[in-house]
């Protein structure tokens, strides 16, 4: 459901700042020293060796679609050999709706053409409306990333809970922004990101505008970003695996492949992107069970 985010400005404290336009000068004599923070190391690797990449406006896009490939071919791999390993097979939600190779390309390429044609270009314009990129020399505590990131995707939940509520219950909203990621009924990892360009432009630019309205270092805007992307597709791969982060988090906070398998049959249900307190609390949870009962009365139907 996370698209490759568009180029954003990071808020930081003005002292603690490498200014992009001074790159030239800056980089020959960066303060780099030993710190107490544990992430300050591989933060200054990045500063000293891949300025140019990290700081460059179309890093946010490549880190996330990137991602997205990465973490969608093994499972699309899973979904070829099908029946063929049982070992997972068996752990497959819906195994009468088994995704084929044309069905696949169809959502990668539906996602290729929106971030050629849509992202890209909106980067670009960024690039003239935007501030131009700050970076801060010290590198974030473990704890800011653990509480900003978790801010970040709290946020991120309610507003897509939100936005995903009103869709479904709107009948020309659903038809016109939100029914092209219902196209198939049993998801599969490269479904993730097929997207209309409405509910991509959406949900980018509170992916961009977030992690800054929450003023989080650039390093846990990016540590998110992978981790979001990979949340989205383990939502969407259609097995329930044992070790997936909805069975590893205690106490049922997360939804994951399950919960949102069961949206896409009962589409009136779970419509949280990660966690499962607002579906709980507006009573909107619909449990994996239903569905296995669902499939059991089709089978015999």
């Amino acid at each position: 459901m996370r698209p490759a985010a568009a180029a954003a400005a990071f808020i930081i404290p003005p002292s603690t700042m490498l200014n992009i336009s001074e790159l030239p000068q800056q980089e020959q004599h960066l303060p780099f020293r030993t710190s107490d923070r544990l992430l300050q190391p591989f933060w200054d690797n990045l500063l000293l060796h891949h300025l140019p990449l990290i700081s460059s406006p179309f890093f946010p896009v490549l880190l996330a679609f990137s991602s997205y490939l990465i973490f969608s071919a093994p499972f699309a791999a899973l979904d070829l050999l099908g029946e063929k390993l049982p070992v997972m097979h068996q752990y497959k939600i819906q195994p009468d709706r088994q995704p084929t190779l044309a069905m696949m390309a169809n959502s990668f390429f539906k996602a290729l053409y929106n971030h050629v044609v849509f992202v890209l270009p909106s980067v670009v314009i960024g690039v003239f409306v935007l501030p131009a990129l700050t970076l801060p020399l010290e590198a974030p505590t473990l704890y800011e990333v653990f509480v900003d990131g978790l801010a970040v995707l709290l946020l991120f939940d309610t507003q897509y809970y939100i936005w995903h509520f009103i869709h479904h219950k709107h009948s020309q909203l659903y038809r016109w922004v939100h029914a092209t990621h219902h196209e198939y009924m049993a998801p599969f990892s490269w479904s993730t990101e097929q997207l209309s360009i409405p509910e991509l432009m959406t949900v980018g630019l509170w992916s961009n505008q977030d992690p800054v309205l929450l003023k989080c270092h650039p390093l846990t805007t990016w540590f998110v970003t992978v981790f979001s992307i990979w949340m989205s597709v383990e939502d969407h791969i259609g097995y329930d695996l044992p070790w997936t982060l909805n069975h590893l988090v205690p106490f049922g906070l997360l939804g994951g492949a399950p919960a949102h398998d069961m949206h896409h049959q009962k589409p009136n249900s779970n419509y949280a992107p990660f966690f499962s307190h607002w579906d709980i609390i507006f009573g909107t949870k619909v449990p994996l069970k239903m569905n296995k009962r669902l499939l059991k009365t089709e089978k015999t139907s």
